[in-house]
């Protein structure tokens, strides 16, 4: 069992959020990050000082900007500071690995520091908090739909250890680091299983793949 996994009891009613376009954080990746900003400096301080836990959230560009700042998606990540490094000109380098996902319930007031803070409802996710384990993945589609995709994007990849790594983890890292749009990284974010997830995977790969002018997930 995993000595830093949360128990359901011990959740936060409340978290700091990091609204970042392009970055998915799922349970059981992890997610490098470069924190440079002020007030992200002082949330990541806060973290460290307090459980290490921060939750990476997709902007929403459909809805409104208030006060002039990105409205977020209403399913976030919660995510815990497995390692960081300070850096000698006051970043810190951090990596952050995925926990289980939550709804956002409201944004609450902004900490005095600057940063974004939201309350959450973990109980649609509890069963993220398990490990990920093997399910019915067609790993032979997904790797014929990942071949061509990684030719069209010019993407190197190592092979050898793509065809090695675990199912579980192989769908889980693709889908972060694949560079899809935000609508499409929302919505696999929100699938409801691994399964989901690898069935939306295969699928994107083989669209984008396939050019430009093919639909994509809304």
């Amino acid at each position: 069992m995993d000595p830093f996994q949360p128990r359901p009891e011990s959740l936060p009613a409340g978290v700091p959020v990091f609204p970042l376009t392009g970055a998915l954080l799922l349970p059981g990746g992890r997610m490098p990050l470069n924190i440079f900003e002020p007030r992200y400096l002082a949330m990541t301080e806060a973290a460290l000082a307090g459980g290490r836990l921060l939750a990476m959230v997709l902007p929403d560009p459909a809805l409104p900007r208030p006060a002039g700042r990105s409205a977020i998606q209403r399913v976030a990540c919660l995510g815990r500071i497995a390692s960081f490094s300070e850096a000698e000109d006051g970043r810190y380098l951090i990596t952050l690995r995925g926990l289980l996902r939550f709804r956002v319930v409201e944004e609450l007031p902004d900490d005095p520091r600057g940063f974004r803070r939201v309350r959450t409802d973990f109980s649609p996710y509890l069963g993220d908090l398990a490990p990920l384990a093997d399910a019915p993945l067609d790993r032979a589609a997904l790797l014929a739909a990942l071949r061509p995709y990684f030719q069209a994007r010019r993407i190197e990849a190592d092979w050898t250890a793509i065809e090695r790594a675990a199912a579980p983890m192989l769908v889980t890292n693709l889908c972060m680091l694949c560079p899809f749009g935000d609508a499409e990284k929302q919505a696999l974010l929100e699938a409801p299983d691994l399964a989901a997830r690898a069935a939306m995977l295969i699928a994107l790969l083989q669209l984008e793949a396939a050019g430009p002018t093919q639909g994509r997930v809304s």
